[in-house]
């Protein structure tokens, strides 16, 4: 090759990388913004039981019809982003979310409030998956790891605005001002996402299919549940990112204040360690994997018993008021979680046709918001029905609940583990190419 050739050419891979590099920062801020609303409940929940008039359980039912609507929207929305395409996608996903975020700044009753979630939730379902699909599209599979780790932590800065600043903001506009201007401007930036978002790089073409019969789309989902990497990730992502996402959404702010006796400053930067531990931890986890990817469960499963003891040390300890130091420990050890679940993308990726890859990932995320769902109402629940026994006590026998969802996602992933270690092995024993090499244990002999 020339010399001219090969600077044509070094000009050329840096201007795709930039041009890929600029796609994906303007789709991650839709996903910052995306976070931001859904976790703005968490810190202003106290408010939203007054403005509303609502006790414990019926608060929860706010965050339980979000993330079910979102757990509900994610295998929909792989189908949407394979079919449309992730810029139409993530075009309407901000108008909802900016939509609903309005709503909420108006509503004072409880039946428009739950609509303005509702709508909330539809738009926060359609942008993680839609980011990753242009992550797929336009970079090359040996970073879509770290970069989807990096898009998670960076989305993570939204979660962070959403606990000190929207208190202060709060405090500073009001309820109406606050939820009305952030509404405004993620309905605006609809705009950008429509004409600077491309599905695909230049020269090549994105691909689209025709309208597939509900037969077809079935099997494609039925197809991507099938495969051992898309249901290990789908518990991967069930056990690691809902316990720190169902504090940060709702439970942790009332935990810290009623139970702990916290003040609300206090309280607020102490949730804020769950999200400086998912932005700090995602570029180092996101690292790891992409260099060392047969690391990844192994790194899933250590956090998941490093969790049960974080659990067990809040809701065993002696007289149920725990040390300052000992939460803002655990809650950082909780934070890696978030990261931690990028490893179950990670797995869709490597195991799915590209073109399956929309589709697999909402399989996947499908996960979390399932463990949220669960984990949220059953708190709320709990606590109502505990209520008489004072908040330290009725804390601690509700968020029982955590650890038993905690518990069925070790064992599942550990069972899935095991399965999907077998087809990869049996895979190169033929001679096939396989996403990770790994090498055979006494334990992979055993039936599974």
């Amino acid at each position: 090759m020339g010399t001219d050739t090969w600077e044509r050419r070094l000009v050329q891979d840096t201007r795709q990388t930039r041009r890929a590099l600029t796609i994906w920062g303007i789709a991650v801020l839709v996903y910052l913004a995306a976070v931001f609303h859904r976790t703005s409940l968490g810190v202003v929940s106290l408010e939203a039981g007054t403005r509303f008039g609502l006790g414990p359980a019926a608060l929860g039912t706010f965050t339980v019809l979000q993330v079910g609507v979102y757990a509900l929207m994610q295998i929909p929305t792989g189908l949407l982003v394979d079919r449309f395409g992730a810029r139409r996608v993530l075009t309407v996903a901000a108008a909802l979310m900016g939509v609903g975020q309005l709503l909420f700044a108006f509503a004072t009753s409880y039946p428009l409030g739950l609509l303005a979630r509702a709508v909330l939730g539809v738009g926060d379902a359609m942008t993680f998956v839609s980011v990753l699909r242009l992550v797929a599209a336009h970079f090359p599979a040996r970073r879509y790891a770290a970069l989807a780790a990096v898009t998670a932590a960076l989305g993570a800065l939204g979660n962070l605005i959403s606990t000190l600043p929207l208190a202060v903001l709060l405090d500073a506009a009001g309820w109406t001002a606050t939820f009305a201007a952030t509404g405004a401007v993620t309905a605006l930036y609809a705009v950008v996402l429509a004409l600077r978002v491309r599905d695909a790089p230049p020269g090549s073409v994105a691909t689209r299919r025709e309208p597939d019969s509900l037969r077809v789309v079935l099997g494609q989902v039925r197809h991507a549940w099938r495969t051992p990497g898309t249901r290990l990730g789908f518990w991967v992502h069930f056990s690691t990112m809902f316990a720190p996402t169902m504090l940060g959404l709702l439970w942790g702010f009332p935990y810290l204040v009623q139970a702990q006796g916290l003040a609300r400053p206090a309280a607020g930067s102490l949730l804020a360690v769950l999200v400086i531990g998912a932005i700090l931890g995602g570029p180092a986890i996101g690292t790891v994997i992409s260099r060392r990817p047969e690391c990844r469960t192994p790194l899933v499963v250590g956090y998941l018993l490093a969790a049960l003891t974080v659990w067990a040390v809040l809701l065993g300890w002696p007289g149920g008021h725990v040390p300052t130091g000992v939460l803002v420990a655990g809650f950082a050890v909780l934070s890696v979680g978030g990261p931690a679940s990028s490893t179950a993308f990670a797995l869709a990726r490597d195991y799915n046709p590209l073109h399956r890859v929309g589709t697999a990932t909402g399989v996947v995320n499908v996960g979390g918001f399932v463990a949220i769902t669960v984990s949220a109402l059953a708190v709320g629940v709990l606590l109502s029905h505990f209520e008489p026994l004072g908040a330290t006590t009725a804390f601690r026998l509700a968020l029982l609940a955590v650890v038993a969802v905690l518990l069925l996602g070790l064992w599942r992933t550990s069972v899935w583990w095991r399965r999907a270690r077998a087809v990869v092995l049996d895979a190169a024993a033929r001679g096939e190419d396989v996403p990770v090499r790994i090498r055979r244990r006494a334990w992979d002999l055993a039936p599974a």
